[in-house]
């Protein structure tokens, strides 16, 4: 047995770290997180200042039991997780559940996987850093009692099985503000005149006219005076001018350009980066801070010197804004920046590019530009009403030459090369046109630009972004999607060879790619909870909580102390919320069913948004429910729009003799045909309202396909039981219940003598359900 146990979180990082380590040292993987709060119950003692009752994960056991006999056989055990809060307190438990003593334990970081760095963290080992930890538990602790205290207050009052928490319900709370912000805004209409001009050597270039156009009048008046006139440059500036590189990747920062450059999710980029991290590519890649090492600045300066030149290097540090940053940590970066592409999948090799771009440009020269701004005067206007051409010429590349930084300004546009151009020089109009424009309302968020405002606004750290964003969506709070523009028309005038023309254009507007909607059980639960609860959901006071865990992770404030402070008045509320409060259903009334006069009333319901037509107090006759199609809000939907759904369910034809029909159910829309249900899925596009024969014959056919394919065996003898095939491989199906088919057993060839056997084995050991409780 090796002399020296390492422990690792992830079975890539110890298959990695192994190959650095001689012959003296094993290295095994965690596997994330041994241990945490128990599932059952809320875990914590409250009465004892809140102390937290930890339990070792079922599927943890026999895990613990090979690290604890490896640990008793070594002379030293290495504790190497990562080097975060979450790491330090993975190392923490592993510690107490293994029985570790002081004199055989160290503690050891490393911020990239390299041989250099691994070898340098084994000589200069240190102990758990138990403020580190406490901040841990106090936020695992805090999430924990918000969490079992507030979930059960939404399954009464709003609707069963949903949650809350301390991140995410404040996460939803700005979807929802800048869904209102939306909702409530009013679109104004303006003119926006350009021109296009020659110089007296005939080369085109455009300029805008300096001042937005209240309407087709002002617009109109103007190309007025511009006929006949005469235009000619009355003032030129040339200055020099400088564009420094932006820092290095953050988290927050890489999660923001992945998505706009690359098209990732918040949580793909993190699923990415790790495998770069484990690969040993990339340094760790949680962390807000934008510091480079020595060796780091060493490196680009050598790479950027040998493949671009010494004048394109310019070594640099960039201070960290962001509260509560760690120093001590480095921003994203390659390990080796000698290497600028890796083997690796496709989404490897892009980010791994994108990191290595940024890093390199960081430390690059600036780019020395020249910027011209050319004011074109019109001989018939009043002086003040001039034509304004911007241009710039790139005269030392710098960092360009390998990155420009993208935005979130969709309506950015880069500025182009103007010819040249001298003071009082005449130049000649081809064309100016005065086109309607419209102010839109503020984006609604993507999942970066969340991840952005969270880090602006001081809520969470590098490691809360990705899982807080997960969440949200997984718990039907907020949607993902693309949704279609529509059209809208708008005038154009235009002025060529002194003739003023007059047209109507038609555009698309409004379309949204990836964003963030959030859901209608989304919004009633908000405003719930910020009615009821507007401290948990104030933005200051959730920043000031991550503030407090800094100060716990400083050694400033002891964790106990801090959770006592929030979870009295906390309580309370709870307490005073369950007695005081009436149900929340987001209820809207829409108008007066024109049949039976009755309410039209919009609302959430046990299964969620839906249109009810009269009073469920009326005992003479019960009311009559429709479920909302995807798309349609509670708080958007017309009368009409609303009556449409109760023509549902719907006859579609007749296929194979028997009738076709189409409705909306608990679990979302379906076609019923002969007894059976077929989902009408979301990428279908298909909805229940217009869904033609033809379209719902393809969806039966391809699910008695699907079936077909799904049953490996059945048995004419027992017809309560089959063998299927399962997203996993094959299984065995008894009733509701299912049983794994023990390796190397081949389903097609099992008797049913031998599929009962199996079961009878199964129910007399019931595997341990499996928790996963995974590092995020």
């Amino acid at each position: 047995m090796s002399k020296n146990l390492v422990i690792v979180e992830s079975p890539a990082k110890a298959k990695t770290i192994e190959g650095y380590l001689g012959k003296d040292f094993t290295v095994r993987s965690s596997f994330g997180h041994v241990r945490d709060l128990a599932k059952k119950g809320i875990s914590i003692d409250i009465d004892k200042d809140f102390a937290p009752h930890y339990e070792v994960d079922d599927d943890k056991k026999k895990l613990i039991s090979e690290l604890k006999k490896l640990a008793k056989e070594a002379d030293m055990v290495w504790l190497a997780t990562d080097e975060d809060r979450e790491g330090e307190a993975i190392s923490w438990h592993l510690k107490e559940t293994l029985g570790l003593a002081d004199s055989k334990t160290k503690r050891i970081t490393f911020n990239e996987i390299t041989k250099t760095a691994i070898l340098k963290a084994i000589e200069n080992p240190r102990e758990i850093n138990l403020p580190l930890v406490m901040a841990q538990q106090a936020r695992r602790v805090l999430d924990r009692l918000v969490g079992f205290e507030l979930s059960p207050v939404l399954w009464k009052k709003v609707k069963p099985s949903l949650s809350a928490g301390r991140v995410q319900s404040v996460s939803v709370r700005l979807l929802v503000d800048r869904e209102r912000e939306i909702t409530d805004f009013s679109s104004e209409n303006f003119f926006r005149v350009s021109g296009k001009f020659t110089n007296l050597q005939g080369q085109a270039f455009k300029a805008e006219f300096n001042k937005k156009l209240a309407g087709p009048d002002e617009a109109r008046a103007l190309l007025d005076k511009c006929v006949g006139s005469s235009y000619s440059v009355k003032e030129l500036e040339v200055k020099p001018a400088k564009k420094s590189p932006t820092a290095p990747f953050t988290t927050s920062t890489l999660q923001q350009e992945a998505s706009r450059k690359l098209g990732f999710s918040v949580a793909r980029t993190m699923q990415v980066a790790q495998q770069l991290y484990e690969a040993g590519f990339i340094t760790y890649m949680r962390t807000d801070s934008v510091n480079f090492s020595e060796t780091a600045i060493n490196g680009a300066k050598a790479a950027i010197t040998d493949a671009y030149g010494q004048e394109y290097s310019s070594p640099r540090n960039f201070a960290t804004k962001s509260k509560g940053a760690q120093e001590a940590h480095e921003a994203i970066r390659p390990t080796d920046f000698g290497r600028p592409s890796i083997s690796g999948d496709a989404s490897q090799q892009r980010l791994y590019d994108l990191i290595w771009k940024r890093g390199i440009a960081s430390q690059m020269a600036d780019a020395q530009l020249e910027k011209t701004v050319a004011r074109i005067a019109v001989s018939g206007a009043a002086d003040n009403e001039l034509f304004v051409a911007n241009g710039e010429v790139i005269k030392f590349d710098g960092f360009l030459k390998v990155y420009i930084e993208s935005t979130d300004d969709e309506t950015e546009e880069q500025e182009g090369m103007l010819p040249r151009l001298n003071k009082g020089e005449n130049v000649n109009v081809v064309e100016i046109t005065a086109t309607q424009r419209f102010t839109h309302h503020a984006p609604r968020y993507t999942e970066a630009a969340l991840v952005k405002k969270l880090e602006e606004l001081g809520i969470g750290r590098p490691s809360t972004y990705a899982p807080t964003i997960s969440t949200i969506q997984k718990r039907g709070y907020v949607v993902k999607e693309d949704r279609p523009g529509h059209e809208r028309k708008y005038t154009q005038f235009a002025l060529v060879n002194d003739t003023i023309s007059e047209e109507t254009k038609t555009e698309n507007t409004g379309a949204e790619k990836n964003k963030l909607f959030p859901t209608d059980i989304g919004m009633v639960v908000n405003d719930f909870l910020v009615d009821n609860f507007s401290k948990i959901m104030d933005f200051n006071f959730t920043a000031s909580v991550e503030r407090e865990f800094d100060d716990i992770a400083e050694g400033q404030m002891k964790w106990n102390e801090m959770i006592r402070k929030f979870y009295g008045p906390f309580h309370d509320s709870v307490e005073t919320t369950l007695t005081t409060t009436s149900k929340a259903t987001g209820e809207r009334e829409i108008g007066v069913d024109p049949v039976s006069g009755k309410k039209v009333i919009a609302r959430i319901g046990r299964f969620g948004p839906m249109i009810m037509i009269g009073d469920q107090e009326d005992e003479t006759e019960k009311p009559r429910f429709a479920s909302l199609q995807s798309g349609q809000s509670i708080g958007t939907i017309t009368l009409d729009e609303a009556l449409e759904l109760f023509k549902l369910p719907r006859e579609v034809g007749e296929f194979e003799g028997k009738k076709v029909s189409a409705n909306v159910g608990r679990f979302g829309p379906y076609i019923q045909h002969d007894g059976k249900f077929v989902s009408i899925g979301a990428k279908t596009g298909i909805e229940p309202m217009t869904v033609t024969l033809e379209q719902a014959v393809e969806l039966i056919q391809a699910k008695r396909e699907a079936d077909s394919n799904k049953l490996i065996k059945s048995f004419p003898e027992d017809a309560t039981i089959q063998v299927l095939n399962g997203r996993w491989g094959a299984y065995i199906a008894q009733g509701k219940k299912n049983y794994k088919i023990p390796k190397g057993t081949e389903a097609t060839a099992l008797t049913l003598e031998e599929v009962k056997a199996i079961i009878v084995e199964a129910d007399k050991n019931p595997a341990p359900k499996k928790r996963f409780t995974k590092k995020s």
